[in-house]
């Protein structure tokens, strides 16, 4: 009897950080049933891999699709970069659970926090739940391409328990609401929920301007809630922290939440230095990360694979805010604004007002990724707008506005907010305790995409720099972050395994060009990356991608299912 499908004369890198071999794969169904030597057997449909890689598919624990999935159950841009699995409902945003009448403020909410219109998530989900456990219910009926594993929002719950006095800087829940929280984190993991996340970072603003709910919360709260994931026998805490004014209180509170619910994601850096080579910050994540396992329980940071924030330019956000930026910015096209720019003096509006009031960011940390087909990320020696300008002898603003008119309106400027500190970047990249990712697939989808976090983690650390082995590198991506989740049968490619699989050019992958659509619901835009290197990508035994391109097939899952720590 033929196989489903076998992927031929590849190498495969099983996962586990063991050695690279030839073997072809065959699957059936949903599952890999043969890893070796099928040159005697046949398949219904096969992939030629000869020269390339054979993978299990990547595992991705930091998006904000929870939106998204409703008009694009494709899933992009991770779907084009090797991700089968997506881990949404970060940060303690989340859809539900929800009242009725409190769904256009969770919506507000989202995109206070996470940039993705208010409008296109009223209009773009289906609402049909009140629960987590219903939200997922509904994910899994628009029949996503990739498989999606949800964590409930503390943002959602508390509100929805609280109401107003959520917001409070000081007041806290009652015994009978805490009771409540404890009761809704137990019924979400009980119902599928992975877990719990929260953000107690004082920059995600409800759109009145207050923090949003979470973010001054006891650690009693908090040990409560990890009670009643217990109760359901154990979820994941996620969180994102106040590192910047108490951060004794949040390494205590991940202490806490390792020891009390045994297992702990949380998102990491190496700060912004960008000069020194100061590494202890280094050598203090990896102590931390040490002492919390041996001492409290699982713990593990997730970093961004570069420094990243916002990207510049012409598609939406602009380098300069003021009038007459902004009166730019409301022509309908990017091509309309090159046009105005091309004005002689509409340029010289533009440049005057830059010039008085400056870059809405440090021109220090602001650099051009070029106009070639791939972007360049500026990782090592690379020349800040500050420093371009100055070689020049012309101001930041008249050097933005050269380059960009000299692209058409192409060129972006990524903004460093993050990791700025790149030389202890590489290092903190290879710590056992550090998953690389940290995208936010989904999120800030006008000002940013690095949804192609696992493919630049690929190219740019693995093959340019030598960071790490093939082997280990694809460890980092498949089975390091399934152990996260607890993900049975996934992240490995073994017979037994889901097939989740990727086929790529392992010397040849790479990121591409960001590019802007209007292609959200009520024509608003976002940010997109596409790759190059990829033959396909497999997720459940259905081929999901061919060289780039979607098959249509949407074979993705909501998975309910872990292994608890």
């Amino acid at each position: 009897m033929a196989h489903h499908l076998i992927i031929r004369r590849g190498t495969v890198v099983d996962g586990t950080g063991a050695p690279g071999v030839a073997a072809d794969v065959a699957v059936d169904g949903d599952k890999i049933t043969a890893v070796g030597d099928l040159g005697d057997q046949t398949a219904t449909t096969e992939i030629d891999a000869t020269g390339l890689t054979v993978t299990p598919g990547f595992v991705d624990l930091h998006t904000h699709l929870d939106a998204q999935i409703g008009w694009d159950p494709l899933m992009t841009s991770s779907s084009w970069h090797g991700v089968t699995t997506a881990l949404i409902g970060n940060c303690g945003v989340t859809f539900a659970p929800v009242a009725s009448d409190n769904r256009s403020y969770l919506a507000e909410m989202m995109e206070s926090v996470e940039d993705i219109p208010r409008d296109a998530i009223l209009d773009g989900i289906p609402w049909d739940w009140e629960t987590y456990p219903e939200y997922l219910d509904s994910i899994e009926r628009l029949r996503p391409a990739l498989n999606v594993v949800g964590l409930v929002g503390h943002c959602a719950v508390r509100y929805h328990v609280m109401g107003e006095r959520s917001l409070s800087e000081t007041e806290q829940p009652t015994a009978s609401e805490l009771a409540q929280m404890r009761d809704i984190a137990a019924a979400s993991v009980a119902g599928g929920a992975i877990g719990y996340s929260t953000s107690r970072l004082l920059g995600h603003k409800v759109p009145d301007g207050r923090c949003v709910p979470g973010t001054f919360s006891s650690t009693d709260e908090y040990l409560a809630i990890a009670d009643g994931m217990n109760d359901a026998g154990g979820g994941l805490f996620q969180a994102v922290l106040d590192f910047d004014t108490k951060a004794g209180h949040e390494f205590g509170l991940l202490k806490a939440m390792a020891e009390r619910g045994g297992d702990v994601l949380f998102s990491s850096g190496v700060g912004t230095a960008t000069s020194g080579g100061d590494m202890r910050v280094v050598d203090m994540w990896d102590k931390f990360f040490s002492e919390t396992r041996s001492e409290h329980g699982r713990i593990t940071g997730i970093t961004m694979t570069r420094p990243s924030g916002t990207l510049m330019g012409l598609v939406q956000v602009p380098p300069v805010r003021g009038k007459a930026w902004a009166a730019l910015m409301a022509l309908p096209t990017v091509a309309d604004r090159v046009c105005a720019m091309r004005d002689p003096a509409r340029r010289a509006d533009l440049i005057a007002e830059g010039q008085r009031k400056g870059l809405w960011y440090d021109p220090h940390h602001v650099y051009p990724l070029g106009t070639g087909p791939t972007p360049d990320y500026n990782i090592v020696d690379g020349r800040s707008v500050a420093d371009l300008a100055a070689e020049a002898g012309v101001s930041p603003i008249e050097l933005m506005v050269e380059r960009l008119l000299e692209s058409d309106g192409r060129e972006l400027f990524n903004v460093w907010f993050f990791n700025r500190h790149t030389e202890a970047l590489a290092e903190f990249l290879k710590l056992d305790g550090i998953v690389p990712g940290l995208g936010d697939a989904g999120a800030h989808a006008g000002q940013i995409c690095d949804a192609d976090a696992t493919t630049h983690y690929l190219g740019y650390w693995r093959r340019d720099r030598g960071l790490v082995s093939l082997e280990e590198a694809v460890r980092n991506l498949t089975s390091k972050p399934a152990s996260v989740l607890g993900l049975a049968d996934r992240g490995t490619l073994v017979a037994g395994s889901y097939a989740d699989i990727n086929v790529f050019d392992a010397d040849a992958v790479d990121v591409a060009y960001p590019e802007y659509a209007n292609d959200f619901p009520g024509g608003k835009g976002r940010l997109f990356v596409r790759s190059s290197g990829y033959a396909a990508t497999v997720v459940n035994g259905a081929v999901v991608t061919e060289q780039g391109q979607h098959t249509g097939h949407r074979p993705g899952r909501v998975l309910r299912e872990f292994s608890r720590g």
